[in-house]
């Protein structure tokens, strides 16, 4: 229950900092700002800009240095899902329980509203790093994060995802997706906080590994749900994997597998970082709430 409260009081703080940053609603372009902010404000537990800051604040740094980059993290994030829920991807109708933004704004604006909080993120941490006594840092912090994103990340890991559908492949394939497509954000987010917090280069390969493990749990636990979870619950539609025949952890190595290999990585992610210096409770805490959640 106190890491719930936590999580909790930790995912207000980043609704705070959204409330700040996003964009006004103003202007003839306005209907854009509102697409932007129903996806951006539409809820979630915030756990990339929480990882953002608290890399940061695990290597001794100041994390209100991270804070632009938490709230570009999210912006990121938020705009892949409203890509991912795109007809010509996954074609989701729900998404954090609320209608998907290509429902609300139409097609057209999604894309745009999509495109904009990309473009929006790089502009608040670049904006807020420029005139820094040590701007080099964060360019690389933005560097790690522009990497994670793009053709050798999350983009890539779709790409390979999307051309996949309806056919068999191996696993080897399938952790690629994983890492690219939904772990390498987080860990990007966590090096470019750590970056920030001014880490030596051994406590950033312990980060790296911890956000690597996580990061390819919560894709197993997310393959898990789409079978077993409760939509209620989750928030959006159940069984899209199976609809659209796509390759997972539990169809290529059955459910009871897939469970012992999360719980695995999330052994391996609280190894990875049990000897930094600073208090990792809430990272432990994390790690079992991945792998806990509804089973």
């Amino acid at each position: 229950m106190e890491f719930k409260q936590s999580l909790k009081e930790k995912s207000n703080y980043i609704e705070s900092l959204l409330d700040e940053y996003k964009p006004k609603e103003d202007g003839y372009q306005t209907t854009i700002m509102e697409a932007m902010n129903y996806s951006l404000k539409a809820g979630g537990k915030r756990l990339r800009p929480i990882l953002t800051l608290e890399a940061c604040k695990i290597v001794g740094g100041n994390e209100e240095d991270a804070i632009p980059f938490a709230v570009a993290i999210e912006m990121i994030h938020t705009y892949s899902l409203i890509h991912d829920d795109l007809p010509a991807l996954d074609n989701d109708d729900l998404r954090r329980g609320k209608p998907t933004n290509h429902k609300v704004f139409g097609e057209a604006m999604a894309v745009l509203a999509g495109d904009a909080l990309l473009n929006y993120a790089f502009e608040v941490m670049l904006s807020n790093s420029i005139n820094k006594e040590n701007p080099q840092k964060y360019l690389k912090a933005i560097n790690e994060i522009a990497k994670s994103v793009g053709i050798y990340g999350m983009i890539g890991g779709q790409v390979v995802d999307v051309e996949s559908e309806d056919k068999s492949i191996s696993k080897e394939k399938l952790d690629f997706i994983h890492l690219n497509k939904t772990a390498a954000i987080i860990i990007g987010c966590m090096r470019a906080g750590a970056i920030i917090g001014n880490a030596d280069e051994e406590q950033l390969e312990k980060i790296t590994k911890y956000g690597k493990n996580i990061g390819l749990s919560f894709q197993i636990v997310d393959d898990i749900l789409d079978i077993i979870g409760d939509e209620a619950k989750l928030g959006k539609h159940v069984g899209s994997d199976i609809e659209n025949n796509k390759s997972t952890y539990p169809s290529l190595l059955g459910l009871e597998k897939s469970k012992e290999i999360a719980k695995q990585l999330i052994y391996e992610a609280k190894d990875s970082i049990k000897d930094l210096s600073q208090d990792h409770s809430f990272l432990d805490g994390l790690a079992n709430y991945i792998i806990d959640r509804e089973y």
